[in-house]
């Protein structure tokens, strides 16, 4: 069957794919479009797991959220920060948490075995693959996380176009305008200063005691000749300092450094006429954790040229 411009354009309109790739899909399938395009999902499966080797620590984070109560934060990785930045990526990624926003997987496994909503006839999986093979770099759907507030509401902060992006689940008998301003200026602050724990009621005893040994050994090098009663003290209010910069609602509020967190929500909260009180919070960084290649562009030149 002869093999017209026609139908090369009209494959990669519904695929997406390169049109060499679809006028060699079509001469393979004898010009049978379905045969085609079920050759370019084959074709971008093995394009995908050629490319799964190689690091993806950029991408975007994106955040959803559905009246208010229900709401989901996903980080989506590429190889470049060029890629973050193409349409058709962050397209993908906004889908992406809508479908976090839906599912019902506990993890990302199951996440990504679990039908496309846009497409059940696919998997997450099969969806992200022939991105790989369109967009031809390393995707990887790193992580999601879901939230359900029953008592109260969620709100959003997303930082530098998606580096950065946080949920905050707030109990609150009062859902209004200053209240949920409020709650995305605290996930602004959570964005800048990361901290760990909503409160030090959440910091386990472990973590205290290792971060005692730490500040112990610290204090006695830098003091040799203090006595333990001294260094006793010193641990205190040096341990007592750092908890103030892991736990939300003990550190500096970042819009007036004369509250803390804890006082500024209290503030809104009289305001408001509100029983207010953060319950918890996500916070993703893209790439946080992942160690990412660095590349010597001429030693990459150089070696493709075989020298």
């Amino acid at each position: 069957m002869a093999i017209t411009a026609a139908m090369v354009k009209d494959l990669r309109e519904a695929t997406g794919a390169g049109m060499m790739d679809c006028k060699k899909a079509l001469n393979e399938t004898n010009g049978d479009m379905e045969a085609a395009v079920e050759y370019l999902r084959k074709n971008g499966q093995a394009k995908a797991e050629k490319k799964a080797g190689r690091v993806a620590a950029e991408g975007l984070v994106s955040a959803i959220i559905k009246e208010d109560k229900e709401a989901a934060i996903v980080e989506v990785n590429s190889e470049t920060d060029f890629v973050a930045k193409n349409i058709e990526f962050q397209t993908f990624v906004v889908d992406v948490s809508n479908q976090a926003l839906n599912t019902t997987a506990a993890d990302i496994d199951a996440f990504l075995a679990e039908a496309w909503l846009a497409d059940t006839s696919k998997t997450v999986k099969e969806v992200l693959n022939e991105k790989i093979a369109v967009i031809g770099e390393n995707l990887n759907i790193r992580r999601f996380e879901k939230i359900s507030a029953e008592k109260g509401c969620v709100a959003s902060y997303i930082h530098g176009g998606g580096r950065i992006g946080v949920l905050v689940e707030a109990e609150t008998d009062v859902v209004n305008d200053e209240v949920k301003a409020a709650l995305g200026n605290v996930a602004m602050q959570i964005a800048a200063l990361a901290p760990k724990y909503v409160s030090r009621d959440e910091v386990s005893a472990e973590y205290m005691e290792h971060e005692k040994e730490i500040l112990k050994a610290q204090a006695k090098n830098e003091n040799p000749d203090k006595n333990d009663d001294i260094i006793e003290k010193m641990i205190i209010g040096r341990l007592n300092k750092e908890l103030k910069e892991v736990c939300l609602l003990d550190q500096a509020y970042v819009k007036d450094g004369d509250l803390t967190v804890s006082k500024y929500i209290a503030q809104v909260a009289k305001e408001a006429g509100a029983n207010l009180s953060v319950k918890r919070f996500v916070r993703f960084e893209t790439g946080e954790g992942i160690e990412k290649k660095e590349e010597n562009f001429a030693e990459e030149v150089a070696k493709q040229m075989g020298q």
